[in-house]
């Protein structure tokens, strides 16, 4: 039975965090080591569940992601087509880079130090980019050029460090180049698409096929939960951007990052 509340535990903390800039990742590996769920069959359950909360962003965009439909006008059925080849550009950079160097971070890089570290610089990085705004200059995703999209996605490997937030690299790295912060969430929310179906993949291929029946239930409750969680916080957030700012974001980043931080030099 405390199996099966972990996976839901794990699944509300996936799906509430994906989108959000404050790392489900580095949440992820601290409530994984605070309920002691860890090794090999934890860290596949954390890359597989972040499906479901991408399924979440497929379901509510679905007009604007599926081409077909016969009440789709051609120039938007074009449109559509245009942003996935923009998104598939942009996801180029994290199957390199993630593809060479994915395996190391992995077994260097994910420990609470990292996660509470890069915690506390990313709340700080937003909070300065609050202060400091850029000029908006592309204000729609039509707007977004092939070459912003792969330097965005170029960006977006800075999550592959453990708190980091693979959806606050991306929107800061779409508002220093140009972007609105409504574009820039919109994007990081089509980028997540193809990343996190390689990542899970790529997870599945090194572990998944070796699952017990039980690991399978397991990673299914949490897939499911993640999905319904990343469905009601996406609408959420969506409609929080359009007249509130990233600050409380950056300062839970930071108030989170330095008690972790404290924690595990001072009291663990």
């Amino acid at each position: 039975m405390n199996d099966i509340i972990n996976a839901i535990i794990l699944g509300i903390v996936e799906g509430f965090t994906e989108f959000l800039p404050i790392s489900s990742t580095g949440h992820l590996i601290l409530v994984n080591n605070f309920i002691g769920f860890t090794g090999s069959f934890a860290r596949m359950f954390d890359v597989v569940i972040q499906l479901g909360a991408i399924l979440a962003v497929v379901i509510y965009f679905w007009k604007r992601l599926i081409p077909f439909g016969n009440s789709k006008p051609a120039a938007e059925k074009a449109a559509t087509w245009t942003l996935w080849w923009k998104t598939l550009v942009g996801v180029i950079p994290a199957l390199i880079i993630g593809g060479t160097l994915g395996k190391y971070v992995e077994d260097k890089l994910f420990n609470p130090y990292v996660v509470s570290v890069a915690l506390l610089i990313g709340g700080i990085l937003i909070l300065w980019i609050e202060r400091h705004p850029p000029i908006s200059k592309i204000n729609t995703v039509s707007d977004l050029s092939f070459k912003t999209a792969f330097f965005i996605g170029l960006i977006q490997c800075l999550a592959m460090i453990p708190g980091t937030s693979r959806s606050a690299a991306t929107i800061i790295g779409a508002i220093l180049l140009g972007s609105s912060r409504i574009v820039a969430v919109e994007f990081s929310f089509f980028l997540a698409i193809p990343t996190m179906v390689a990542a899970t993949g790529y997870s599945i291929l090194k572990s998944g096929l070796h699952l017990s029946s039980r690991e399978v239930f397991l990673t299914g409750i949490g897939f499911f939960v993640s999905f319904l969680v990343a469905w009601v916080v996406i609408a959420a957030f969506m409609k929080f951007i359009s007249h509130k700012s990233f600050k409380p974001f950056g300062y839970y980043r930071i108030i989170l990052g330095a008690i972790v931080l404290i924690f595990y030099l001072f009291i663990h």
